[in-house]
């Protein structure tokens, strides 16, 4: 294999703007629905009439798009390649655990030294993440 031309090219220039949605197949479009909905607050966008079309929840920058899964995937262990998971800035992280406590989401506490961290999964098993950098 060749890699050839596969540095970059002078004179081509492209701007990134944001993270527009996160994609993630579901094994219960409703359930996910409802879980993204009451556990993290975010609002649903459209209703889609087929399988294959997303429900949109959350605003621009912060967006879900849940598919619904066509057949089950084999579990991931720990620390194998794939998506690790998804950050999420918060103001308030007590706030946040509470939220995730009063949802019975359990979870787990991280000081990164710059900034601390709650870890918990959604029923699908995707990894989040809530952040925020205020000490």
């Amino acid at each position: 294999m060749s890699l050839e031309g596969a540095g970059p090219r002078i004179g081509v220039h492209m701007q990134l703007q944001r993270l527009d949605h996160v994609s993630l197949n579901v094994t219960d479009r409703g359930r996910a629905i409802a879980w993204y909905r009451d556990v993290l607050g975010l609002p649903q966008l459209n209703q889609p009439t087929d399988d294959d079309e997303p429900v949109f929840l959350g605003q621009p920058g912060l967006q879900f798009g849940l598919f619904q899964a066509q057949r089950e995937s084999a579990a991931r262990k720990p620390e194998s390649s794939g998506l690790r998971h998804v950050a999420i800035v918060v103001d308030d992280l007590d706030a946040a655990q509470e939220r995730l406590r009063s949802h019975g989401v359990e979870f787990r506490y991280e000081d990164h030294g710059n900034a601390l961290s709650v870890y918990f999964s959604d029923p699908d098993g995707h990894v989040l993440e809530l952040t925020t950098y205020v000490r």
